[in-house]
């Protein structure tokens, strides 16, 4: 059964409550966990930080709410510290990097699917087939640096090969920006979709960001701030295509929605006990947050809450891999690219001249992206490094890649 937005009332605020030990309680684990925990710890990390970002943009301009804006904003602060610290130890920055790129294919491929508007759903796989190339870059980079497979990491869920070149990815911003929904008639599940992918895209551009600096290979230092230029452009892409007639209370009523859509999205699917009735709790806790923001929005806007909320929670989010999916995808879509708010075949309508200067200009002394993956190839199976001649040929099938390296 689903969930019921309007009656089910949750945990009140005064009840949510944390002490250190359970801020920071046991992590998920690297190698036992399956690789949709981590996805699903990743994504919530963003949508909490998203939830905490919005809140102090919203107090900035809004001195009436603060006070009700700061009361929750500790509460999803702490959600965000308890979600975040899941993560082990033991993932290296790659690793962790490499998750993040997992989450970035396989949600937004759920999106994609199930998003009822097509230009919408146009647009997320068009950014999903740009964030399949990054995995595969970012895999060449793990092998240069540490000499691993991050199908450890992948669990072979999701396919390691090229995408969208990552080096055509650069555009001008005007060709970045995307038409909005309707906030009058979009359906309450294209809202949810649209403040999901791009908390999920803000969290790895911050990322990106703060731990590009930490390495010494200049190679993957490049790399890093060229994935997160692009991560800006998904950012801009994203939130662009969210109705910005939207009035501060109405968009944060569609943050508290969106969060206990996605946490029902991850206890619906977890298969770790312990982290299962974490979200759960959550869920409760959000609903709490809800109904609070609800009143506040009723009472000031003097408008119904059942305008913006759906009766009844959509299916959730499908936490599996979407292999064949995103190769239809690759298949057909690949060539396509970014003029003004449309997706186009350049055969049909060119790129923009702005972006062609821009991206020539940007790569005028080579493409970290490209480069880094010169020389890589795949073998399907092995965890062990190889270190023999060239091998040719190519698979998807989750097959791991390899750097040839000469003698």
């Amino acid at each position: 059964m689903a969930l019921d937005l309007l009656n089910e009332r949750g945990t009140p605020l005064d009840k949510q409550q944390f002490d250190w030990r359970e801020l920071v309680s046991i992590p998920s684990s690297k190698l036992n966990d399956d690789a949709f925990t981590r996805v699903r710890i990743i994504l919530m990390n963003g949508i909490e930080s998203e939830a905490v970002r919005f809140s102090h943009a919203c107090a900035r301009m809004n001195g009436a709410l603060q006070q009700e804006l700061a009361r929750i904003r500790r509460i999803e602060h702490h959600q965000q510290t308890m979600v975040n610290w899941l993560l082990p130890g033991d993932l290296s920055v790659l690793e962790t990097t490499i998750g993040f790129e997992q989450v970035a294919i396989e949600v937004t491929a759920a999106v994609a699917m199930n998003e009822p508007d097509e230009y919408l759903a146009q647009v997320y796989r068009f950014g999903m087939l740009e964030d399949f190339d990054h995995l595969y870059r970012y895999s060449a980079l793990m092998d240069r640096v540490h000499g691993k497979d991050s199908n450890n990491i992948l669990q072979c869920y999701t396919d390691i090969c090229p995408g969208r070149p990552t080096s055509v990815e650069h555009r001008h911003p005007d060709d970045d920006l995307r038409a909005p929904y309707d906030r009058r008639t979009a359906t309450p599940l294209t809202k949810l979709h649209a403040l999901t992918i791009m908390a999920s895209e803000h969290q790895t551009h911050d990322y990106y960001m703060n731990v590009g600096p930490t390495f010494a290979d200049p190679m993957a230092r490049q790399l890093y701030a060229e994935i997160a230029s692009i991560e800006e452009q998904h950012v801009t892409q994203y939130e662009s295509i969210i109705d910005p007639g939207e009035s501060w209370l109405e968009k944060w009523l569609l943050h508290e929605a969106t969060e206990v859509y996605t946490y029902y999205s991850c206890a619906k699917a977890e298969s770790n006990p312990r982290i299962k009735a974490l979200w759960e709790r959550f869920v409760d806790y959000e609903l709490g947050q809800l109904h609070h923001v609800r009143r506040l929005f009723e009472r000031i806007e003097n408008r119904d809450s059942a305008e913006l909320l759906p009766a009844e929670l959509p299916d959730p989010i499908e936490f599996r891999s979407h292999r064949e999916f995103v190769r239809r995808v690759l298949q057909g879509e690949v060539h396509l690219r970014a003029v003004g708010e449309s997706i186009v075949d350049p055969a049909q309508v060119p790129e923009s001249p702005q972006t062609l200067a821009y991206r020539e200009r940007i790569n005028r002394s080579g493409s970290p992206s490209e480069a880094v993956a010169a020389g890589y190839v795949w073998v399907p199976g092995t965890e062990l490094a190889v270190q023999a001649g060239p091998v040719k040929g190519a698979n998807g099938n989750g097959a791991r890649r390899v750097q040839v390296r000469s003698a």
